[in-house]
């Protein structure tokens, strides 16, 4: 796969913004077989009825009117978005001409389909069923056995449907049958995702002898450089830091990178993304010390499935090495996960601090689980200031913190010692944090594809969840260009005998204007979230 020519060519084209995409080739049968798949896999004893059936949807959307039932669902009419994906064209999916490069044949059959009947090696079935992973969801059922064939592969699934096990497991299973110097490179967009990656790699492997070993930005480089430099079996990095060790770090330390078998990109979109904070040039260097595509498998996993990613299908291959494999399993006819809740609740932005403080404090969301999504690190702060001042348990996620705080930060809302993270997009792809029961969008992301990863946080893996997004004058065309994405619209935020106007009126509109310039004053004096002066911190001076 000549990931290296597509990086050169993104580098001066930018990305069309182009029509969503249409429906999944996949036929509800499938999709339903996939969902108990993955309720298998929470433990649960009872199969859940799917809302999103032909039969149910047609009654909600008919109301007391009943419509005659269709025979086969129409097709979405895509309409342009923001968004970066392009509108699929009829074949681009499933090739008539070639079922065994697309997922229609793996991901249809019988839906108590096995690991061991996907040829997945008996210690391997067993690591993963004591993490209470018994059967496969529709990405690991359609990759796991291609990618053990040989095959680069291009898989695109849902959030929340396995996909680190989709290509950690047939990695392991090569590594375990050639235990040899460094065997696998995964490169990620965000630390706290490579060190996901890394705790899930280890607690899978467990029963053997791996030795992986985790570069990110925020710790100590000549300590990597050490772990790098002894030969472990998978390294799990972020391309900046591993960019910065080839480098800087010397030839000793990097020179088992030549020789490795695997390299996975996940969040391929990411890593792959053009334009303003771009991680090309960085993935260009990596790729420099990489083996040639002939001479290793490549691997790239996303929730959305980009052009830039599709693109490199068409990339010239040899020969010798057989055609890339692309699956795209439910991504398409919802992006969302079909459990999720979507709602909006409209706000004016003058007073949108204190209608967040009302909507976290409603009986029903008092005890959930709680992630916050703002567009910039200055919001995050001052909400975290101001929440924890008002009785709130909260913490954040940011780039503006030190890497061992967001470390800590991150532990104590997975032990939900805090209920609630606030944070930027660092934290919308990837994480798996099962606890979590709302995701509220305190500013509207800009690009649609970052809706689908941040409401993606939750109802995970056939789970139930609710997204809330807070709605200004000036964000409907940003609404309407996500409800397009997803194929489904937002409903309006509803709790029974709760009025979040009037308890904005009645009972928090001077409290949390009180508390908001609080936080300010303290955020100006260099304080942290308890208070205290932090370290090393001067008054500032203000330059008129």
């Amino acid at each position: 796969m000549a990931v290296k020519s597509k990086i050169k060519s993104s580098k001066t084209n930018e990305v069309e913004r182009t029509p969503s995409l249409s429906p999944s080739f996949s036929e509800s049968g499938d999709f339903r077989s996939d969902e108990e798949i993955t309720e298998h896999q929470n433990g649960s004893r009872k199969r859940r009825k799917l809302s999103s059936s032909p039969e149910e949807s047609g009654e909600e959307e008919s109301g007391s009117e009943r419509e005659e039932p269709k025979p086969e669902l129409k097709p979405y009419i895509p309409v342009p978005t923001l968004s970066r994906i392009k509108a699929k064209t009829t074949g681009l999916n499933v090739d008539s001409r070639d079922k065994s490069n697309s997922a229609s044949a793996a991901v249809s059959g019988n839906e108590k389909t096995t690991f061991a009947s996907i040829n997945v090696a008996p210690w391997l079935i067993a690591s993963l069923s004591a993490m209470e992973i018994k059967h496969p969801t529709g990405i690991q059922k359609a990759c796991i056995p291609e990618i053990l064939k040989g095959r680069d592969c291009i898989g695109g699934s849902r959030t929340g449907t396995g996909k680190t096990v989709a290509f950690s497991v047939p990695i392991l299973q090569k590594w375990a049958e050639d235990p040899v110097g460094i065997f696998a490179v995964v490169i990620t967009p965000t630390r706290e995702l490579a060190i996901q990656i890394f705790e899930q790699i280890k607690a899978i492997s467990a029963p053997q002898s791996l030795k992986p070993v985790l570069i990110t930005g925020g710790t100590d480089q000549r300590e990597q450089a050490i772990n790098l430099a002894s030969r472990p079996h998978i390294v799990i990095a972020t391309p900046g830091r591993l960019a910065e060790h080839i480098r800087t770090s010397g030839e000793d330390t990097i020179c088992g990178l030549r020789r490795v078998r695997f390299v996975v990109f996940d969040e391929a979109d990411r890593l792959l993304a053009s334009g303003r904070g771009s991680m090309l040039p960085d993935l260009e260097t990596c790729l420099s010390v990489l083996p040639p595509p002939s001479q290793r498998q490549t691997l790239l996993f996303t929730a959305t499935v980009t052009p830039e990613v599709l693109a490199l299908k068409e990339q010239p291959r040899p020969a010798s090495r057989p055609p890339i494999y692309v699956c795209e399993v439910d991504t398409e006819e919802l992006a969302i996960p079909p459990k999720l809740q979507q709602r909006y609740l409209q706000v004016p932005v003058t007073h949108k601090e204190v209608y967040l403080h009302v909507l976290l404090s409603t009986p029903e969301n008092l005890k959930k689980s709680t992630i916050i999504f703002c567009n910039r690190t200055s919001t995050a702060t001052l909400l975290e200031y101001m929440l924890r001042m008002l009785d709130h348990r909260i913490t954040a996620l940011h780039s503006g913190l030190q890497q061992s705080q967001r470390i800590a930060n991150l532990a104590r809302f997975r032990a939900q010692a805090a209920r609630i993270l606030v944070a930027t997009d660092v934290a919308a792809r990837g994480l798996d944090i099962p606890e979590v029961g709302l995701v509220i969008n305190y500013d509207v992301p800009r690009d649609p594809d970052d809706y689908i990863h941040r409401v993606g946080r939750t109802a995970r893996a056939g789970r139930v969840g609710t997204s809330v997004t807070m709605v200004g004058q000036r964000d409907v065309e940003l609404v309407l260009a996500i409800e397009n994405r997803v194929g489904k619209k937002m409903e309006e935020y509803e709790e029974e005998g709760v009025s979040i106007e009037g308890r904005v009126v009645r009972d928090a509109l001077k409290p949390v204007s009180e508390k908001k310039r609080e936080a300010m004053l303290q955020i100006e004096e260099g304080k942290d979230v308890v208070g205290k002066r932090k370290k090393g911190m001067q008054s500032k001076k203000v330059k008129r």
